[in-house]
């Protein structure tokens, strides 16, 4: 069954956004999801890579990457209520983000050269796979399957939410942000969690195509953004913390 009326741990992907406009004449296509991903992620590569040219010319950039990250969180936080903006909120999402993860790219980079590229290549790779297992039903995305996801992906938020909310007052939490073999566990673990989120993700979008609405092709892009950009950013701080461990 799902969770809290959920079917998805993505927001993008809950039957909030998919009930309405049902009479549109053009329904969504993968090829329509495909070319606005593509478009969205070299948005990201365009900033991120503006941020690395700063970095490199001697530039402070924690300012892009704190702005980056509040305005893809406030950009997110709209979409959710206000489904219909993804068309045009979701390109300042992608820029916005761009900022960010090249900004926590960069502070990796500066310690471990090259770290940031092997973390890309980590999520090429893991997508490819997700995609094999779900397109030959090796892992099938069942009622069970899917209420597992959204609760550990529930769990890993509230986890993160918790930590970050207790760094205002000067409290961390090692088991996250260390480099323990519990804090690796916990990091290789929201990995793996991420890494599900993808069947998840392909389960709702081959679901709505051909029956959503084409609009909803931007929600269908936005949903698919969010879980591929958590995937990098686990393995990025997963590499890392084995990096400094060893």
């Amino acid at each position: 069954m799902s969770l809290f009326g959920l079917q998805t741990s993505n927001p993008a992907f809950t039957s909030y956004f998919w009930r309405k406009n049902k009479s549109s004449a053009t329904k969504m296509s993968l090829s329509g999801i495909i070319l606005k991903s593509i478009l969205m992620l070299l948005l990201v590569a365009i900033t991120a890579a503006y941020t690395w040219y700063l970095f490199f010319k001697g530039i402070d950039i924690s300012w892009y990457t704190s702005i980056g990250m509040f305005v893809a969180i406030a950009v997110s936080l709209f979409i959710s209520f206000k489904h219909n903006s993804a068309k045009y909120l979701l390109p300042i999402y992608a820029l916005a983000k761009g900022f960010f993860l090249g900004g926590i790219s960069t502070y990796v980079h500066k310690r471990f050269p090259g770290l940031p590229l092997q973390a890309i290549g980590v999520t090429i790779v893991t997508f490819l796979v997700m995609l094999l297992l779900f397109k030959t039903r090796i892992i099938k995305t069942s009622k069970q399957f899917r209420a597992v996801v959204i609760t550990a992906s529930i769990t890993i938020f509230t986890i993160y939410m918790i930590s970050w909310i207790l760094s205002f007052f000067g409290i961390s939490v090692p088991f996250i942000w260390g480099t323990s073999w519990i804090a690796i566990g916990f990091n290789i673990l929201a990995a793996i969690v991420a890494s599900l989120s993808l069947l998840l993700d392909f389960h709702y979008i081959e679901k709505q195509i051909g029956r959503a609405p084409k609009s909803k092709e931007w929600l269908a892009t936005w949903g698919f953004l969010i879980t591929l950009i958590w995937l990098y950013i686990e393995v990025l701080r997963l590499l890392k913390k084995l990096a400094i461990r060893f």
